[in-house]
């Protein structure tokens, strides 16, 4: 389950990142899009087991820890055909990059990542890498992941929680890296991810960081060289996955205009989309259908039918026209 970042502090650290922000500033070149892509999902079935669908002890396939249920069902993501059938979906968007969740040598994500970027890549879409806090992950073993993953083909990652590691660590860590490697810091402090020697930030949180934040936060971000890659995404619902009780309503579609009509103004490298397919916290674009029990899209931008299931797709496609 992703979890979502120290909302504490990120609450108490907010204020002073938002102060640093009248800098001018920004980047060269197109804005790239990129979204956040999970590869954890398995099914009895093919797997051996429900993996994701069956947390917080839902039933999968009829009770999943969802507040949606996906329009291809309760899905495993070693289906080659429920692959080439994603990317080939977010590809009609526009989205140049999936950032694909990744948990350490040798965990599930891990041994998953090469059919999904072989997909990704056969559909025209680049790929990145979230690199999440496994168990032994320090800043040491995050560079040696990153070494290995850059000569597999892999150019940008994101590295979530990284605010738990020491910044002078990290300093140290990310001395040295290769040409055109990108490491973004999961902080929406620029200072701090200037003092880790990452080379750019992002939030991924669409709970806790205001849309205000955007275009001044990006300044900051510029203002240190750092590329900036804020987080837009539909809405959150994690209370069936976790329990949470923070609930942010998609609102018909009109949360997600919010965010990206904000993300459009900030001068941002990169625009990131929380998320493709985290159905766990509900902050999900890849079609869902209505089924009694679950929320649906239906109604979103005022569609319905086969049209609602579809809804965040094709308003990402609007978007991503619209940004360019």
């Amino acid at each position: 389950m992703r979890r979502l970042g120290s909302i504490g502090l990120a609450v108490a650290v907010l204020a002073l990142t938002l102060a640093v922000g009248a800098a001018a500033g920004g980047g060269a070149g197109e804005t790239r899009v990129a979204i956040f892509y999970y590869p954890w999902y398995g099914t009895a079935a093919r797997d051996g087991d429900w993996q994701h669908w069956s947390q917080n002890d839902a039933g999968p396939p009829a009770r999943i820890a969802s507040a949606f249920y996906p329009a291809r069902g309760a899905y495993s993501s070693t289906d080659s055909r429920v692959l080439r059938a994603q990317m080939g979906e977010i590809a009609g968007t526009g989205i140049d990059t999936i950032v694909v969740s990744w948990w350490g040598p040798g965990s599930v994500e891990a041994r998953r990542l090469p059919a999904v970027a072989a997909a990704a890549r056969a559909a025209g879409l680049d790929v990145a890498a979230h690199i999440e806090p496994w168990l032994e992950r320090t800043a040491g073993t995050t560079r040696l992941a990153i070494d290995e993953l850059h000569r597999q083909g892999v150019d940008d990652f994101y590295v979530y929680d990284s605010t738990e590691t020491p910044d002078s660590d990290w300093a140290e860590a990310l001395d040295g890296l290769q040409p055109g490697v990108r490491v973004f810091a999961n902080t929406w402090l620029a200072g701090k991810a200037a003092a880790g020697g990452f080379q750019g930030l992002y939030p991924y949180d669409v709970v806790v960081y205001p849309i205000s934040s955007f275009r001044r936060v990006c300044r900051a971000a510029h203002r240190l060289s750092l590329a900036c890659a804020p987080s837009v995404g539909p809405g959150f619902d994690a209370r069936r996955a976790t329990g949470l009780s923070a609930v942010v309503p998609r609102k018909d579609g009109q949360r997600y205009d919010a965010m990206w009509k904000a993300a459009t103004r900030a001068d941002a490298e990169v625009v990131t989309i929380t998320s493709y397919n985290e159905w766990l916290e509900g902050t999900q674009i890849e079609p869902a259908r209505p089924r009694p029990g679950y929320q649906s899209y239906e109604r979103a931008y005022g569609l319905t039918g086969t049209a609602a299931t579809q809804a965040y797709l094709t308003r990402t496609r609007m978007w991503v026209d619209r940004l360019r």
